[in-house]
């Protein structure tokens, strides 16, 4: 899309409700958007972030305001998704003389990786305190999870599709852990339960929508303060979870090396949540579907695609953007399209010398089924200032 005279910088297209962000977006993400920012209760507006594609309900990359009413599948089914990055005391001069693989199979054996993979118990520990801490905060706000019995399982695992665990290098070659993950099953049950109690309530006041995914939970509604008590309880886990991750992960890497890992700096951040928050002067509740908080100072990660550069970031605190900032590369083709594009041979090219599981489980992840991130960050200057430029030395994902 060509960038149009619309007076905000970054903008590249200006519509009632609706400003874009993204210097190449596909006309159905635009459908999505125009579809939600017709909604009566959308305030400010609707921003489309720079690694914006097409997701469910509404395009992944999508920030937007409401006012008494919130809209379940427009967080998402990962809910409380997100990245956690982890500065160390160590360089590149620290990794020589020690095989990665080795370090990748440590990994694979300690933190449950794929779709459907938990712990095999509940661990003793640091994921102790987290499963308690997350027990009480269930029971004091009466949040049910009778749908997941083995919740505690799932802390401190993985999942598949786009969550990784990486060991990386900045500008200056020092080592950064990196991790992406979400809710996992639990907070996949959550949501598919208040997506449909949101379609059922639309039925019950014969409420016409574009498209069934925009079904919404009014504010005075037992649904409504309902989701919001299971939406706070899955971001949490969902924090948590990579706070144990991350925990197993410094663990491992300090073993590897023979040292304890020194943190010198701590980044964890949602990109899949609602909160409240203020935005032109009103209170409303903030959603960022595929897309991170960027307030003024605050810092956090935009990963790339495998095998490409990620990025640490400080907020601007940019108005028209809704205070966000791009999660990631996005997707540019479905997984489906991406194994019939690209093969095997094709992604370990692209792999180089970055440590990781070879194979075909992978080939939908090929950064060339991305967007170009770096295309992704120059689209983001006015929302963010990048901090640290990574660099992957080692990869693990699950299938």
């Amino acid at each position: 899309m060509a960038t149009d005279n619309v007076g905000i910088p970054g903008v590249t297209l200006k519509e009632h409700n609706l400003l874009c962000f993204a210097s190449d977006v596909d006309d159905n993400v635009l459908t999505q958007a125009r579809q939600l920012a017709g909604l009566p209760f959308i305030f400010p507006h609707v921003a489309l972030m720079p690694d914006a594609h097409f997701g469910k309900g509404s395009s992944v990359g999508t920030v937007f305001g409401t006012q008494k009413a919130v809209i379940p599948a427009a967080v998402g089914v990962d809910i409380g998704c997100g990245m956690i990055g982890v500065r160390t005391s160590f360089t590149a001069a620290d990794l020589v003389d020690h095989e990665l693989v080795d370090l990748r199979d440590a990994i694979e054996r300690t933190i449950p990786l794929s779709p459907g993979r938990y712990n095999g118990r509940v661990l003793g520990g640091t994921a102790e305190a987290r499963t308690r801490e997350l027990s009480e905060l269930a029971e004091r706000t009466g949040v049910d999870l009778g749908h997941s019995p083995k919740w505690r399982q799932q802390l401190g695992s993985l999942g598949g599709g786009n969550h990784f665990i990486e060991l990386c290098l900045d500008e200056e070659d020092r080592v950064w852990m990196f991790l992406h993950s979400g809710s996992r099953g639990v907070g996949n049950k959550i949501a598919q339960k208040h997506i449909k109690a949101a379609q059922k309530l639309m039925r019950k006041f014969w409420i016409d929508l574009p498209d069934r995914d925009l079904a919404y939970l009014p504010e005075g509604t037992p649904e409504f303060d309902s989701y919001l008590r299971d939406l706070a309880w899955a971001q949490r886990f969902a924090w948590l979870n990579r706070e144990e991750m991350m925990d197993r992960f410094s663990t491992l890497l300090g073993e590897w090396i023979g040292e304890p890992v020194t943190e010198t700096e701590r980044i964890n951040c949602h990109h899949n949540y609602t909160v409240k928050e203020e935005h032109y002067g009103k209170t409303v509740w903030l959603t960022r579907k595929g897309a991170v908080r960027a307030d003024k100072g605050v810092k956090a990660l935009i990963p790339g695609s495998m095998g490409t550069a990620s990025y640490v970031v400080e907020g601007r605190g940019f108005a028209p953007g809704l205070r966000s900032a791009p999660h990631g590369a996005g997707r540019r083709f479905s997984r489906t399209e991406a194994r019939k594009r690209f093969t095997a041979d094709d992604l370990e090219e692209r792999m180089g010398s970055i440590v990781h599981r070879p194979g075909d489980a992978f080939v939908d992840e090929i950064p060339d089924a991305y967007k170009d991130i770096d295309v992704v960050m120059a689209d983001a200057e006015p929302l963010v200032t990048v901090l640290h430029r990574l660099r992957q030395v080692m990869n693990v994902k699950g299938t």
